[in-house]
């Protein structure tokens, strides 16, 4: 660190979803901030279905979803073993949410979110790598691969790299979850098979034993299929064998054009026990990544971005950024939403609750209310009645603990 560094107020380290909103809102408050990226964007990524509850946050970052990106109703998840399907549509949930969300190309997206903060004054950097952080009484200097930063505060939005997870040793797994996923795309469908998709936009869930896949469709015409399972050794192969025999994957592929290679991905549920300190906080999946399920990871990431950038803005404000404390009440608001969703994860995985659920709600319109709110992530609510039995349900059984350190 020995050339001066630039000075900053905010060191945001991570362009995706999480690190692009928190950047975007405190330039929007006034605050002199700075991106740090590893990677050059447009790039790809994984995690394609948005869910409700980030909606109105796009709209306060000027990013319009509805050009580029498939609009989708709800979820539908099968059973092919038994016959049985269930479609939840987001406009069934309880009042007050937003009854739609989108299905993402995530290099598109995640592109658009990062120039959107460079439209409201963050200054972004990409193609750099942070190398150091030294912390002291009055903020933190930031070592990069091309330079040095100097700022009252830095936020960590690195995803699953988790940068300061590893170096606090911090990051727990989750047991019981998904160990690996394994995917890729199908591209140029037949066009019956595009009109049948786009119709909804909804993401198929297929129930597997010990896991299950996900068929996220796509605007251009395209397929995203994957597999999550418990089992271990996890195996690629796995994904084709599913291919092969899944009646309705077989339907939607039957003559693409296209399918891309598999890529796997692994070790994708954990949560950090010390989100917070003086002068830092996570992020995102910095702070928390649950199995992809539900697809709550980019709409909780861009929500913890959300609620910390206006916290940190008041502080920095305030001159009260120092406080170690200063992220407490925005972590327990967090913590709500990945015990909701993680209880979910965890009936899903290991009893026959939720996988009857699916299919027997139907008849009864609050529990079917309360289990869509849950899959549009609207949890920080306190009338539906199904969401807080869960919770104590968990609470009492000990099988979740997502408390963090204070």
């Amino acid at each position: 660190m020995s050339t001066a560094p630039e000075e900053f107020e905010v060191v945001v380290v991570g362009g995706g979803p999480a690190g692009s909103t928190a950047s975007n809102l405190l330039a929007q408050h006034g605050h002199r901030v700075v991106l740090i990226e590893r990677e050059t964007f447009p790039r790809f990524h994984i995690g394609e279905s948005l869910l409700p509850c980030g909606l109105p946050i796009y709209i306060r970052l000027g990013v319009d979803l509805s050009g580029e990106h498939l609009r989708k109703s709800g979820a539908e998840f099968i059973d092919e073993a038994t016959g049985q399907n269930a479609t939840y549509d987001f406009s069934a949930a309880l009042p007050g949410g937003v009854p739609y969300a989108y299905q993402v190309e995530r290099a598109t997206f995640d592109d658009n979110l990062l120039r959107a903060a460079q439209r409201a004054g963050a200054i972004v950097r990409e193609g750099e790598e942070v190398t150091e952080c030294a912390f002291d009484e009055d903020g933190v200097t930031v070592a990069t691969s091309r330079g040095n930063y100097r700022a009252r505060f830095l936020v960590d939005a690195t995803g699953q790299d988790a940068l300061f997870a590893k170096l606090h040793r911090s990051r727990e797994p989750i047991q019981g979850f998904g160990k690996a996923a394994v995917f890729c795309h199908f591209e140029g469908l037949r066009p019956d098979a595009t009109q049948e998709l786009l119709e909804t936009g909804n993401i198929k869930v297929l129930l597997l034993d010990q896991g299950w896949s996900w068929l996220i469709p796509l605007r251009r015409g395209a397929l995203s299929v994957g597999l999550v399972s418990r089992k271990t050794p996890f195996r690629s192969q796995w994904l084709d064998d599913l291919i092969d025999s899944s009646a309705t994957i077989q339907h939607l592929t039957r003559g693409a054009k296209e399918r891309t290679p598999s890529r796997v991905i692994s070790n994708f549920s954990y949560r950090n026990s010390k989100p917070y300190g003086a002068r830092w906080a996570c992020i995102g999946d910095a702070s928390c990544f649950l199995d992809p399920v539900f697809s709550s990871g980019v709409s909780l990431a861009v929500i913890t971005g959300e609620r910390i950038a206006d916290a940190l803005s008041l502080a920095l404000t305030a001159n009260a950024e120092g406080n170690a404390t200063l992220m407490q009440s925005t972590s327990v608001d967090m913590t709500r939403a990945y015990e909701t969703v993680g209880a979910l994860i965890h009936s899903f995985y290991h009893t026959r609750l939720m996988h009857n659920l699916f299919f027997a709600a139907r008849g009864n319109p609050e529990l079917v209310a309360g289990l869509t709110s849950i899959l549009a992530g609207d949890v920080w609510r306190d009338d539906n009645r199904f969401q807080n039995m869960l919770l104590q349900s968990k609470r009492r059984s000990g099988s979740l603990n997502f408390d963090v350190e204070s």
